[in-house]
């Protein structure tokens, strides 16, 4: 199945032979509108208001990336919902081979991953994103749950503190952060 998907994504990168071109096409201007949805996320109205701020960044982050290489992102996506994580890892795998330095296809191939429960390579893989990017409220909100999941309560209320300044309206945030410090206060006494 792997040798497949690296001959689609051979194919790919030759009908897209211009990705590259395309992925530096506006750098500056993608990072100053980055810079200034992180902004506005941290002084958004409303949870409703944050979700859209979210969704932009988001596709920011993701077209950050050659069209060969978010076309294998989408298909990641695609497996990783349908529970085909083995086959999510190869497309993100391919997609980080034609973009090494590509933060979203880090963040991707963590949680596939994780959802393996290759908790160690899915660590790597976060601090890779964080390296690249760190106001990454998604990988920091991945890394809270690794934590929880290896029974690291402090671990995971610290990424979550950290997730939740990025991004105050975190749906249920506010839940989760009540519910790990809790948790880290329980474990102290």
């Amino acid at each position: 199945m792997g040798v497949f998907r690296s001959c689609i994504a051979a194919a790919a990168i030759a009908a897209l032979s211009g990705g590259a071109a395309w992925a530096e096409q506006r750098p500056d201007a993608r990072k100053v509108e980055l810079d200034r949805l992180l902004q506005s996320l941290k002084s958004a109205p409303d949870e409703s208001t944050a979700a859209m701020i979210e969704g932009r960044i988001r596709t920011l982050w993701v077209k950050q990336g050659s069209p060969a290489a978010v076309l294998l992102m989408a298909r990641g996506d695609r497996d990783l919902q349908g529970g085909a994580e083995h086959e999510a890892l190869d497309d993100y795998e391919a997609a980080l081979t034609l973009e090494p330095d590509y933060a979203e296809g880090f963040n991707r191939r963590a949680a596939a991953r994780a959802a393996l429960g290759d908790f160690p390579g899915a660590l790597a893989d976060i601090g890779e994103v964080l390296k690249r990017e760190p106001r990454h409220f998604s990988a920091l909100q991945g890394l809270s749950h690794i934590a929880e999941q290896r029974g690291d309560w402090q671990g995971a209320l610290e990424a979550w503190r950290k997730a939740m300044e990025i991004d105050p309206h975190t749906p249920g945030g506010a839940a989760r952060l009540e519910m790990l410090r809790k948790r880290v206060e329980g474990e102290a006494a």
